[in-house]
């Protein structure tokens, strides 16, 4: 069955982007790809100053990169607050270029809105996250305008999935994952079984 071209355009235009930072790339994509709603993870560099940043010279912290997931998402589904949302429990966006054990600009929390409109959104949200002040110390996410972004290298696409018993996938991403499944249990996708 083929497809036209407006119905390959109307497909296209059905989904959203969104460019987000929260640490090591890792963790975010594996999250990610199990949200409903979600059809597309990529992992790579945005908000720095050189152009195909590779991961070595970002993990030197000369680049100003960032590590991000660019989403595609359906927000039929997802809306980009939601997505926001599970962003927002699956880091912390109160320390200043580091997560965890990971130190350094690449590993910032950001927000890179893609439109004016995901740029208010997020800038609400933000707002409405620190007047509950479910953190004990102030929310310190970037919201940049978009910013080109660079896929990294393919070995870091579904990184977790493909490396399951490494050690940072054991000992970071797993965990976070988990917390995921188990706060997010009714916005993860659907697994469908073939007998």
């Amino acid at each position: 069955m083929s497809v036209t071209r407006k119905e390959a355009t109307m497909d296209r235009t059905a989904h959203e982007t969104a460019v987000l930072g929260g640490g090591c790339f890792w963790c975010l994509d594996a999250v990610f790809r199990e949200l409903d709603g979600v059809t597309g993870v990529e992992s790579g560099y945005a908000g720095g100053t050189t152009e195909r940043p590779g991961y070595d010279a970002v993990c030197s912290g000369t680049t100003g990169h960032a590590e991000v997931v660019r989403v595609t998402f359906d927000p039929s589904v997802l809306s980009y607050r939601d997505l926001l949302a599970v962003f927002f429990a699956i880091h912390d966006p109160t320390t200043k270029n580091r997560q965890g054990h990971d130190i350094g600009t690449q590993y910032r929390s950001a927000i890179f809105a893609q439109t004016p409109e995901q740029r208010r959104i997020a800038e609400t949200l933000v707002q409405e996250l620190s007047t509950a002040r479910l953190w004990p110390a102030p929310i310190v996410t970037e919201i940049a305008d978009a910013a080109p972004f660079w896929p990294a290298e393919r070995y870091h696409q579904d990184y977790f999935a493909q490396n399951p018993a490494q050690p940072y996938c054991m000992g970071v991403v797993a965990p976070k994952v988990a917390k995921f499944r188990k706060q997010f249990l009714d916005r993860l996708k659907r697994r469908t079984t073939t007998g």
